[in-house]
């Protein structure tokens, strides 16, 4: 147990990975929240905020023998972390898993690390979205219409509008789920703009309520007390900008082999949306990249060469709930990628948004 694996970032993925290495080796994971978020529940947490208790797991029930520092990575190289703090952990294999950034609601504020400060977040937007008539949602792509389908469902006589310069809802999706999603939207009541954009952006920030007037670029009024940002995702590697251990690509992502290491390094690893394999950033993803490492990292522990590797899916596979009980997607099965319906939506992911998988992660019953 005196092998050392280092854990940058609790996330989906990293998170994940920290727990299969638990039993095998001295895992340390590092990340400056109190807590994993499952943000998958983040928009339901916004419009029902009893949700709350699904989204947020502290990292102190993670793990049985490893430990958790709460602290942001300032520089790696290829010998371990330095921490904001000024101290360093020491690693003999390395797993950076810091993800990307993205606009709150639908990921918390960078700034509210701790529990009461995003619920605090949280509650005080439910508030001024609770007594606005009118709401602008700026992008039409998952979290959009995600967001737009959880406004809905609970406030159904507000009135929603989408906008987004591209003509298609949601990049990606079989011509059948894309017209499906279409359907479901248009009988809820959204107001969908596509193929638009808005002349200037909002007079008022993002999540506040304050009645406005935006004009489109076809020469539309829209009129709202409150938007939200639902596009924009970055990825997370500014610790990485020093170069210290490896260049990163032209959008900012660590460049990673089939085997998931970093290149140039046989301890090094990278998954999820940090790294530049070619595919959409989802939670689904970064778990299997962690699922990957994991194989690679045990194999070498026991003297053996990592074999395990990852290679993206040729077709997306996507769930996408409108609400608890809406919703429509895509997936990968036998016969190829199929469409299904708001029933499976809804049971596979719509009712719970994956709360008991974390429940059991996080050894909460």
């Amino acid at each position: 147990m005196n092998r050392k694996v280092v854990v940058v970032g609790g996330g989906y993925g990293g998170s994940l990975i920290a727990k299969a290495l638990d039993g095998e080796a001295d895992v340390v994971l590092v990340d400056p929240r109190e807590s994993f978020v499952n943000a998958a529940g983040s928009l339901r947490a916004l419009t029902t905020p009893d949700w709350a208790a699904n989204v947020f797991f502290p990292f102190d029930t993670l793990l049985e023998r490893g430990r958790v520092v709460r602290d942001h990575a300032v520089s790696v190289d290829p010998k371990g972390v330095a921490l904001a703090s000024g101290g360093r952990v020491d690693a003999d294999y390395l797993v950076l898993a810091t993800g990307s950034g993205y606009a709150y609601p639908a990921k918390p504020k960078p700034a509210s690390t701790s529990d009461a400060e995003a619920l605090d977040d949280l509650r005080k937007t439910h508030e001024e979205l609770s007594g606005a008539d009118r709401v602008l949602i700026l992008g039409a792509g998952a979290v959009g219409v995600e967001l737009a389908g959880e406004i809905k469902d609970v406030w159904p006589d507000k009135h929603v509008v989408v906008v987004d310069p591209s003509d298609r809802l949601v990049p990606g999706l079989l011509p059948e789920v894309r017209d499906d999603l279409r359907r479901q939207l248009d009988a809820l009541g959204v107001d969908l703009r596509l193929g638009t954009t808005l002349v200037s952006p909002p007079p008022t920030g993002a999540g506040e309520a304050g009645r406005f007037t935006v004009t489109t670029d076809g020469g539309d009024v829209i009129v709202a007390d409150i938007w939200f940002r639902a596009f924009g995702i970055h990825v997370n590697s500014g610790y990485l900008a020093d170069g210290r251990l490896t260049p990163l690509t032209a959008r900012a992502a660590v460049p990673v082999t089939e085997r998931l290491n970093v290149v140039g390094y046989d301890h090094v690893y990278a998954l999820g949306d940090l790294t530049d394999v070619a595919e959409p950033k989802t939670a689904s993803c970064a778990m299997q990249h962690a699922d990957v490492i994991a194989r690679n990292i045990s194999a070498q522990f026991a003297g053996g060469q990592p074999t395990a590797t990852y290679a993206p899916a040729p077709v997306r596979g996507i769930l996408l709930p409108l609400g608890p009980r809406g919703g429509t997607g895509q997936l990968p099965l036998p016969c190829g990628v199929t469409a299904v319906t708001a029933d499976t939506v809804s049971q596979r992911k719509g009712l719970t948004l994956f709360t008991e998988r974390f429940a059991e992660r996080f050894d909460r019953g």
